[in-house]
């Protein structure tokens, strides 16, 4: 999962490259972990499933947000005279009710048995007391753990993940904040266009407020579970109808193709140790007994994003948008097209200079909104959201050679989360990648001095001051 639309630092000494190319392959490594609580564990397995049909007929009309626009001053006012946080208490009990009605729906459709204890956790979830939904998830996820699971578990467990993603959610975020990302992230969607969420905010706010708001009712899917055999067959049951979606056979395909990728790249590697490395940092890919063996999220983020390409073909029509995790999909990236705060695929007027112009004014007023917003700290949820979502639109930037519009773009997402690993790595990356040192070594800095035991950040400035020496 290192695929990050950055280029590689070329700092000006040869005797210097490899250690500091060492630290910049690190930020790969952090991005790795920060794909987020819910994403499917990393086993190379699939299990056997069949159709369904739901009916999620639309409803309604959307509305657009323009480039340039902010994310925070454009939401819909849902019931006037509401408190903000009574009204997602409120949709939060809907949505929770709906996943009761969908949980017994596909149990019936997959013939088994809802877990007594999963009928327990969302009638707790419901009632909307945290410290009693935390406790009930952790009792779930330490059967899960112990392996006490009978198959029909394991195949109902995405509608349970969500469920808790998105109680989570609105727990940590603040309400107005959560109604406002929410209704941007919507409001950005073209009629009909199918919406795949990355991290937990983009993935689980929309949801929450796609299922309980009126409007139209996007198909809403999770760019980090296409790997997992159950998500799969969740997706089945609710789209099925609407979207042409990935079978078993789909799923085995992709599987295969990934190890047979594997297995040439390992080979290669093996042959000729003195190239360059084509195994990513943090993918774990052995031959053993002539069989690949592969573990690790890197390799379950590489089947995801093969299988959402075949997803893609097989839906030729659709209109697609992404809010990209923190390791991209980058083979989305030829096609994709900055969208309000997420990105659009399959765009056929492509990524112009007007376009790349508009998202660097997209971000710089959300930027100067959130930073001028005294309730909205570094360690918000909030901030962390914008700033992935920022620094992953300036990587698109920079993959399509708008080199100064991702520079700038990087800059604001550093301002946003000056301290976190992932930001400050890709930004120092952009800034190495130029050999302009002495502009990276003041983000490091910075950083460091904010987060003073991350032993990372300082082993990092001492490099970047070996090399720009």
């Amino acid at each position: 999962m290192n695929d990050n639309g950055n280029r590689e630092p070329s700092p000006p000494q040869k005797r210097n490259r490899r250690p500091l190319l060492v630290w910049l392959l690190a930020a790969g490594a952090l991005l790795v972990i920060l794909i987020g609580v819910f994403a499917p564990r990393p086993k190379i397995e699939s299990a056997k499933t069949s159709d369904s049909c739901a009916d999620n007929s639309n409803r309604g009309s959307t509305f657009t947000i323009t480039a340039g626009q902010s994310l925070l001053n454009r939401h819909r006012s849902y019931s006037p005279g509401i408190a903000a946080e009574e009204l997602v208490a409120q949709k939060v009990s809907q949505f929770v009710r709906s996943r009761q009605e969908i949980l017994h729906g596909l149990a019936k459709h997959l013939k088994f048995k809802v877990p007594p204890a999963f009928d327990k956790f969302l009638a707790t979830a419901e009632k909307g007391n945290w410290e009693e939904i935390q406790q009930s998830w952790k009792s779930l996820k330490k059967a899960r753990e112990d392996n006490d699971w009978s198959e029909g578990a394991s195949m109902l467990w995405p509608v349970i993940t969500e469920t808790y993603g998105v109680a989570e959610t609105a727990h940590t975020w603040p309400a107005q904040k959560l109604l406002d990302f929410g209704q941007a992230v919507l409001g950005s969607l073209r009629p009909n266009m199918v919406y795949v969420g990355g991290n937990d905010a983009g993935r689980y706010i929309p949801t929450l407020l796609n299922e309980t708001s009126d409007g139209e009712r996007h198909i809403v899917l999770s760019q980090n579970a296409f790997a997992d055999a159950s998500y799969l067959a969740y997706v089945r049951f609710l789209y099925s109808d609407r979207l042409a979606t990935l079978t078993s056979d789909d799923s085995q395909r992709g599987f295969q193709n990934y190890l047979a990728d594997a297995q040439k790249r390992v080979q290669h590697d093996q042959q000729f140790p003195n190239d360059p490395r084509q195994i990513r940092p943090g993918e774990d890919v052995r031959i053993t007994d002539n069989r690949v063996q592969v573990s690790g999220q890197v390799a379950v983020t590489a089947i995801n994003e093969k299988l959402f390409q075949t997803l893609m073909e097989k839906n030729p029509n659709m209109s697609f948008a992404i809010n990209q995790s923190w390791v991209a999909f980058q083979s989305t990236y030829a096609s994709a097209v900055p969208l309000g705060p997420i990105m659009e695929l399959r765009n056929q007027d492509g990524l112009t200079p007007e376009r790349a112009a508009q998202a660097v004014d997209y971000w710089r007023t959300t930027t100067q909104q959130l930073l001028s917003d005294p309730a909205i700290t570094g360690s918000s949820p909030v901030r962390l959201a914008f700033g992935e979502m920022a620094s992953n639109q300036a990587a698109l930037l920079l993959d399509r050679k708008y080199v100064a519009e991702a520079e700038q773009t990087f800059r604001m997402a550093a301002e946003l989360l000056p301290a976190n690993p992932a930001v400050v790595f890709r930004y120092v990356s952009f800034l190495t990648g130029q050999k302009r040192f002495d502009d990276a070594i003041p983000v490091v800095q910075n950083a460091a001095h904010l987060a003073p035991d991350n032993q990372q950040f300082r082993d990092l400035l001492a490099q970047l001051q070996r090399n720009k020496n």
